[in-house]
């Protein structure tokens, strides 16, 4: 045992001086040198590059780990077999992440790419103004060398867009409404917010599916189509009218098409806005990807038809200030927005200090805006919200009752069939009858029915009385216009011997 320990001790002795030996030879220096260089030549011979992304950039935070993060989320959730969860700041959906040192392959443009998220303990630190975290993470990309150019200029781009898209789809949307008379928040912005809950989709509307995928179809495009703005010189906007009777659903459109888009909503109230530099102000302070509201259009301020102000004023003019003007006017304390600002507000210069904005406007009278205000450029697609037809009235039954058609008896269908197209009823109306009766769902069809009928019953009688009413205006109207116009010989017969009695008197 002895000889056993001894033996030991100098196989120890003799490791020490070659390793005393070693680094008196190969100092540290050199040592690095060599790994450098044999590692140059295996990148070399290699087929691959590398790419690191750290969490942290000198001091900064690294906006495109976090980009890749969000991107790697969505392809985590399916492929990875160990996950990391997490949950950001006002964000309503859970993202799912590569935990440490796991691998992912991801594809771009048939492209094949390896993405390792690489966690090591951090150093000992020096003073620091800032602690670095306990932890140094980032992403190594592998890739081949003859993809670099792809990846380089269009993967990363990629990434970052669809970040952003991921980020907003995750994260709460908002209401901003402006502040009361122009007044500043705490951090000094002119709109206040609250998150925005309204749970309307497309698929709930009750609306024509016709119209329904036509406006999806163009709200797909304009999200879609920021190089074929730019191509063509327009500013990335669009505005919506949406016009009818009041319990139409127009509030509802607005919601469904921000729950659509994910953008949020402002919703500008023009009586709070004193004048045309208040109102490009509070256009400069809104988001990108938002829509931007008016309702009532023509209950805010006075935009009335200039030609039917012409009419009926004789020779006023657009440029006085009483037709610019609002419905206050700036010497008695109320706003004085004029046409001319909120037409640069929707089509001006000033239109243009952001992108990718939807401008929506909702009117119950079209007839009292002016034209200028609905010609496209500022209002590109009006959007009449009818009554309640008989599609609108199937998904208004899904959506109470969880009816389909084919729930509902063949006779019952084809009475309803009949009967809503005459009753002119709102979505609105409909929609309230259902909701006291959707404890008995054969109770809702049968109330509903009765509703269309007696409502259809009184738009006939009231039609054929307004019918005579007006009837019996034209005749008059005719007769008068028929007395007006009648010439001087059919009445000659009084006529005539005045003028032969004043000829008489002249001769004598």
């Amino acid at each position: 045992m002895k000889e056993y320990w001894t033996s030991f001790a100098s196989l120890l002795g003799v490791l020490a001086f070659c390793q005393s030996l070693l680094q008196v030879i190969f100092p540290p220096e050199l040592r690095f040198a060599c790994l450098k260089f044999f590692n140059r030549v295996f990148n070399l011979f290699s087929s691959y590059c590398y790419f690191d992304i750290t969490e942290i950039d000198g001091v900064n935070t690294n906006e495109l780990y976090n980009a890749v993060q969000l991107y790697l989320s969505s392809s985590v959730s399916i492929n990875g077999s160990r996950l990391s969860l997490t949950r950001a700041l006002n964000s309503s959906a859970i993202t799912f992440g590569l935990s440490n040192n796991d691998c992912i392959v991801d594809t771009f443009d048939g492209v094949s790419v390896v993405w390792e998220h690489v966690v090591t303990q951090r150093q000992a630190q020096t003073f620091s103004w800032r602690p670095l975290p306990e932890e140094k993470r980032g992403f190594t990309l592998r890739i081949r060398k003859r993809d670099k150019s792809l990846i380089l200029d269009s993967y990363l781009d990629y990434i970052m867009e669809k970040a952003n898209e991921i980020r907003r789809k995750n994260q709460d949307r908002l209401l901003y409404t402006n502040s009361r008379g122009g007044s500043l928040d705490s951090r000094g912005h002119p709109w206040e917010s609250v998150p925005f809950k309204h749970p309307s989709t497309f698929d709930t509307l009750a609306m024509d599916p016709v119209k329904k995928q036509q406006i999806m179809d163009d709200l797909k495009d304009f999200t879609n189509g920021q190089s074929f703005y730019q191509k063509t010189g327009r500013a990335w906007k669009r505005g919506y009218l949406l016009y009818g009777p009041p319990g139409t659903g127009k509030s509802s459109m607005i919601a469904a098409m921000a729950n659509y888009l994910s953008y949020d909503i402002y919703d500008l109230e023009l009586t709070e806005v004193h004048n045309n530099s208040e109102l490009r102000k509070l256009l400069m302070k809104t988001s990108s990807k938002s829509i931007i509201v008016i309702e009532d259009i023509d209950c805010s301020i006075n935009l009335t038809n200039r030609k039917k102000n012409n009419n009926n004023t004789g020779t006023r003019n657009y440029y006085e200030p009483e037709m610019r003007s609002g419905s206050g006017s700036g010497e008695d304390g109320g706003n004085s927005i004029t046409l001319s600002g909120l037409l640069n507000f929707t089509d001006g210069l000033w239109s243009c200090c952001g992108s990718e904005r939807i401008f929506v406007f909702t009117t119950n009278h079209i007839e009292k805006l002016d034209p200028a205000l609905l010609r496209c450029g500022r209002m590109d697609m009006h959007i009449f919200m009818s009554y309640c037809s008989y599609d609108a009235l199937m998904i208004l039954l899904k959506n109470y009752l969880g009816y389909d058609e084919s729930d509902l008896d063949a006779d019952v269908l084809k009475e309803l069939g009949e009967v809503v197209d005459k009753a002119d009823m709102t979505p609105a109306d409909i929609s309230e009858v259902l909701i006291k009766n959707r404890r008995s769902k054969k109770r809702a069809v049968t109330e509903l029915l009765e509703a269309l009928k007696t409502r259809a019953e009184n738009n006939l009688k009231s039609g054929n009385l307004m019918e005579k009413i007006s009837n019996d205006i034209m005749e008059d109207e005719e007769q008068e216009k028929r007395a007006l116009e009648s010439p001087p010989n059919e009445g000659s017969e009084f006529e005539e011997p005045c003028k032969k009695q004043e000829d008489e008197e002249k001769m004598k």
